[in-house]
């Protein structure tokens, strides 16, 4: 039998970081109404392309596999901000790496690493596949109406990303679980898509919307119904669980989850305050984050759940394997930004502060 183990990872973030302070400089809030709220303090804010990041997160994972992109046999490439539709934009990170093989995005929103990952393990496992490359990555400061407060200090950019490789060697991915829910797809929502009519521009409304209370009572309810479900398919009880790696879209969610499902608090990762909600990107920037902190250890039972528009839910299982550490550290970087955050969205945010205006 085949199992699927994560054999390396890389993160790239945007070197502009955008704090509570920013924004209070132009809407009204403040680092202590954000913080107390979400968890969040400062988020960052992309100068380059969705398909930059995905790129530079892709190189690391690659090096720290100690493999070569040629050697690759899939890319899937989880985002829900894309630079262009078509083509996808995993195959413009298929020619960064140097790859040759299937390639494609999908869009689960936040939970689209997971779905990956999950597609990732059945491929492998079918013999399909070898190496496939997982990567999340996001640009969502692009669907952000900066009037809105309710939306616009959660979001931020960034990307992450894993190789997963077949071994026969017990572990990895052990089990995962995906669903959605959509009856409540308009709680969380942009109309960016054929639905917009591109003749009145005053009409073009592709910004996030949500409705934070029913987001908040369903994402519990669908990470929590999701990991129980797959801990019970696994037959690994909760008490064996080592580490909980969440999405991150809210620190309150992520309490609630914990303490609903009888965890420790400390079991879980949680790195919302430097980055906000990277939607499809949170899970595996936290991966490497955790890795960088040595909370990951050898043989661990790590428990991944995430909650997004759709309504999507996923969970995944997975016993991390021997290494911790990248085989080969690749050079690849976020290129330099020569401006802050408040530069980068100040023609956004006068748009829109403007449009209150009137």
């Amino acid at each position: 039998m085949q199992y699927a183990h994560i054999t390396g990872w890389g993160k790239a973030v945007p070197p502009a970081s955008l704090t509570n302070d920013d924004l209070a400089t132009f809407m009204e809030t403040s680092d202590e109404w954000v913080r107390t709220r979400t968890g969040i303090r400062k988020r960052h804010i992309s100068h380059v392309d969705t398909s930059v990041l995905a790129t530079v997160a892709a190189k690391k994972a690659i090096a720290a596999a100690g493999i070569e992109g040629s050697d690759l046999d899939l890319i899937i490439l989880a985002t829900a901000s894309p630079d262009t539709l078509i083509p996808n934009i995993a195959a413009t990170v298929q020619a960064e790496v140097g790859a040759t093989c299937g390639a494609f995005d999908i869009n689960a929103a936040c939970s689209g690493f997971l779905y990956g990952l999950g597609l990732a393990n059945s491929m492998i496992q079918s013999g399909q596949c070898r190496r496939v490359l997982v990567v999340g990555a996001e640009r969502l400061s692009f669907y952000l109406d900066w009037s809105k407060r309710e939306t616009a200090v959660l979001f931020g950019d960034g990307a992450g990303a894993v190789v997963v490789e077949a071994s026969e060697q017990e572990g990895g991915i052990l089990g995962y679980e995906l669903n959605n829910d959509p009856a409540g797809r308009d709680i969380l929502k942009s109309g960016f898509g054929t639905q917009m009519n591109r003749f009145e521009a005053d009409a073009l409304d592709f910004y996030i919307h949500l409705n934070g209370q029913e987001v908040f009572k369903r994402a519990i309810h669908g990470m929590g119904a999701l990991s129980t479900k797959v801990l019970e398919k696994c037959q690994v009880n909760k008490e064996d669980v080592d580490l909980v790696i969440p999405h991150q879209a809210n620190e309150r969610i992520i309490d609630t989850l914990i303490s609903r499902m009888k965890i420790p608090k400390e079991k879980a990762f949680v790195n919302i305050a430097e980055y906000g909600n990277t939607s499809a990107a949170t899970i595996p920037i936290a991966i490497c984050d955790a890795l960088e902190q040595g909370k990951i250890q050898p043989g661990q039972t790590i428990l991944s759940c995430a909650f997004g528009a759709g309504l999507t839910s996923a969970a995944v299982l997975l016993k991390w394997g021997e290494r911790t550490t990248p085989i080969n550290v690749s050079d690849a970087e976020v290129p330099a930004c020569d401006t802050d955050a408040l530069t980068l969205i100040k023609p956004a945010v006068d748009y829109f502060m403007a449009k209150t205006d009137k």
